[in-house]
């Protein structure tokens, strides 16, 4: 796949994963399923899974894989339960109690689609379901399925996704400075990125120590870039092409790059982090060509 377009190669990593995802999450409305008082439950899965989405963190993923020698079987696993997490996370999020966003990629949230209780419990099953992939990889040694598990539920868990979100709470109507902003963003969204690079890699068998080196200050700088340009595109984008309320953030009160740096500030911050990304992959041959493309497309998305 080193040889494809971007696109293609984006195209066919958003193939493979939601090839995965279908498969995992029952049709309740499939005739050869026995009826179940758990079906609305099952709805709400598929629903919240397989509603569109850029695929980013599975991309990034497939796009490590490559760097280090080839995408397998197990790669597709560890896409799938980063994805899984991700939605568990989006679901959660959206809730009364946290954001209580009414959209999301352009349809009504979980919770709105369905209530509140199956919206936990549906956030609740992709978690678990998550881990439950990473107990299925053939191709590497046991080892480094454990350290695969380990990443994924340091940075899902209250030292990573979960402490930035809480972080982010408790930063409404407050002033945070450009290190704690990034220290914030780090925790919310940059830990799950860094994962998703990180396990793609190991799912490979093939790492060295100063290959991951490198590919933490990738999805270091990366990740940090894709919020920097979220908080852009909060701004000067409309509901319609984001998918969820335009201006969100701003009507909350939430600290943002360019409430701190303003606009220009903001574009700026985000060129710099695109550099370091590059930067960072000067190790690699043209096997991390797709690890490139992918930081070109997360600075210059429109949604």
């Amino acid at each position: 796949m080193a040889e494809q377009s971007f696109p293609d190669f984006l195209k066919l990593c958003q193939q493979r994963v939601n090839q995965q995802l279908d498969y995992l999450l029952p049709d309740p409305e499939d005739p050869t399923n026995q009826p179940s008082s758990s079906n609305q439950l099952k709805s709400a899965l598929r629903y919240s899974v397989l509603n569109g989405g850029k695929r980013i963190r599975p991309v990034l993923s497939y796009a490590a894989a490559e760097a280090l020698g080839g995408i397998n079987q197990d790669t597709d696993l560890v896409a799938s339960s980063v994805e899984l997490i991700h939605a568990y996370s989006l679901i959660h999020d959206d809730l009364p109690a946290m954001d209580d966003d009414d959209l999301r990629r352009g349809k009504p949230t979980c919770h709105i689609a369905y209530d509140e209780a199956t919206a936990i419990l549906a956030g609740d099953a992709l978690q678990s379901l998550a881990f439950e992939q990473l107990t299925k990889l053939q191709h590497i040694q046991p080892k480094t399925s454990l350290q695969l598990i380990s990443c994924l539920a340091k940075a899902a868990g209250a030292e990573g996704m979960v402490e930035g979100q809480a972080i982010d709470i408790s930063s409404v109507d407050q002033t945070l400075n450009l290190q704690q902003l990034e220290h914030m963003h780090h925790k919310k969204t940059g830990e799950m990125i860094l994962a998703s690079i990180t396990m793609g890699a190991l799912s490979t068998g093939n790492t060295t120590t100063d290959q991951l080196s490198a590919l933490e200050t990738y999805g270091r700088a990366i990740g940090l870039a894709f919020q920097v340009q979220d908080d852009i595109l909060d701004v000067i984008s409309d509901t319609a092409v984001l998918g969820k309320q335009q201006g969100a953030d701003q009507a909350l009160n939430k600290p943002t790059y360019t409430a701190l740096l303003g606009l220009d500030g903001a574009k700026e911050k985000a060129q710099q982090l695109h550099v370091e990304a590059i930067n960072a992959l000067a190790i690699f041959d043209h096997s991390a060509d797709q690890l490139r493309a992918v930081a070109d497309y997360i600075v210059s998305r429109d949604h």
